[in-house]
């Protein structure tokens, strides 16, 4: 009788295959998608634009916004995305299409939103500017907030603008949407400046617990502008201008203003 030749793997690459699977099945889904568009409109829970973004990472959490903030922990299950925030609510959007590129999911019956991929790299910690770190600006107040409390939101805010010029220029993007975010900065092709306050978004007025405190924003902002010059970089680059300029906004910020 022929004999038989049993190859047998060895424990530990039977671990590793095991392991590298589960990776596989647990980081597919993961991802940033932007919005593009819906397929009717919606109600007036969701207040989607072309800033509305969706940020699967692979540990399990998540971060979003679709007019309001929200973080916590996402799962899959079948062909819906379940999201389970900090706040004990969870929601479930089922996955009509994915590929590489598109998303579109049901957020609403009867309502497809498309979103599109961005590149899931980043020079730092993961989910830069989409960790919640850098969106805590986000975050409604639920008390009247300190002026080191309204410095801390401004500086937040800050530090997301610089790390998503940062995304766009490490990942070779030739174009980023700057006005939709929520922002008391406008930002010009070679420059930026302060909003004037009837000239904020309600959205980012709403980040506040009062006008009041909202107003000491701005006005924190304009004397960081009034009292100081930003050193433009000499770059073709547009990002790499912004970097350096955020950049610099942010270490003015970050000295100690006088108290409300």
């Amino acid at each position: 009788m022929k004999r038989k030749n049993y190859f047998v793997l060895p424990a530990v690459l039977i671990l590793m295959f095991f392991y590298s699977c589960i990776n596989f099945i647990r980081t597919r889904n993961t991802g940033i998608w932007f919005y593009t568009f819906s397929s009717k409109g919606m109600s007036s829970e969701y207040s989607l634009t072309p800033a509305s973004f969706i940020c699967l990472q692979p540990d399990n959490n998540y971060t979003l916004d679709f007019g309001n903030f929200e973080y916590g922990k996402w799962s899959r299950k079948g062909d819906t995305i379940i999201l389970n925030n900090v706040s004990g609510n969870t929601e479930a959007f089922l996955v009509e299409y994915k590929n590489g590129k598109d998303l579109k999911l049901s957020i609403e019956p009867g309502v497809i939103c498309d979103f599109e991929a961005q590149p899931y790299s980043f020079s730092r910690d993961a989910a830069t500017p989409f960790s919640l770190e850098n969106n805590k600006w986000r975050i409604k107040a639920t008390h009247k907030e300190s002026a080191a409390e309204i410095q801390l939101r401004l500086l937040h805010h800050c530090r997301f603008w610089k790390d998503y010029f940062t995304w766009a220029f490490d990942n070779n993007m030739n174009t980023i949407d700057v006005r939709s975010t929520p922002t008391p900065i406008k930002i010009y092709g070679n420059g930026f400046a302060v909003k004037a306050f009837n000239d904020l978004p309600n959205i980012w007025k709403n980040y506040f617990y009062d006008s009041a405190d909202c107003k000491f924003a701005s006005d924190m902002l304009k004397d960081v502008f009034a009292h100081n010059d930003i050193a433009w970089a000499h770059t073709g680059n547009k990002f790499k201008m912004f970097i350096g300029a955020f950049e610099q906004l942010e270490q003015l910020l970050a000295v100690k203003l006088p108290g409300k």
